[in-house]
């Protein structure tokens, strides 16, 4: 299974590679200049952080998931990202281990976005039973979720 995850794993580090960079590194070296030492050990961290992802431990792969989102997007309000980023590398690992930090409901358009498909996609999806609607409109996180692993899981197939 590992080598089926091998693109999955190089796509996911070099987004987290990229936030890193501009949330993290790049206002530190702004501010108070980077040596070369910490890029490498913020890389080494970052390959780190994609292993626990798309690894087999769910818990550390949830609480690696929450403290990134914590650390990258700061905020007093829940989280709640563009819908363009659920379809980012890093979007899609957050949703396979953690869900949606604050919501158990998407739009159809969210939804969308987090399955790679169009939102016309979702409704057929719901309406075959594939997601399940929430009763305040929406779908519910979790079978967007479990859809998305199931995908993913017969993609890995040979």
């Amino acid at each position: 299974m590992a080598k089926t995850w091998r693109p999955a794993h190089e796509e996911l580090a070099r987004d987290l590679n990229r936030l890193i960079e501009a949330r993290v590194l790049g206002p530190v070296d702004v501010l108070f200049g980077l040596d070369k030492d910490l890029r490498r050990r913020a890389f080494e961290s970052v390959l780190g952080w994609t292993e626990e992802l798309l690894g087999p431990d769910d818990d550390a792969a949830q609480m690696t998931a929450i403290r990134l989102i914590s650390t990258l997007f700061p905020s007093d309000e829940p989280f709640n990202p563009p819908t363009d980023w659920w379809g980012t590398p890093f979007g899609r690992a957050v949703l396979l281990r953690a869900g949606h930090p604050s919501a158990e409901a998407v739009s159809f358009t969210v939804a969308a976005a987090m399955l790679g498909i169009s939102r016309q996609g979702v409704h057929d999806l719901a309406r075959r039973g594939k997601v399940q609607p929430h009763p305040d409109g929406g779908v519910t996180v979790d079978s967007v979720q479990a859809r998305l692993k199931e995908r993913m899981l017969s993609e890995t197939e040979y």
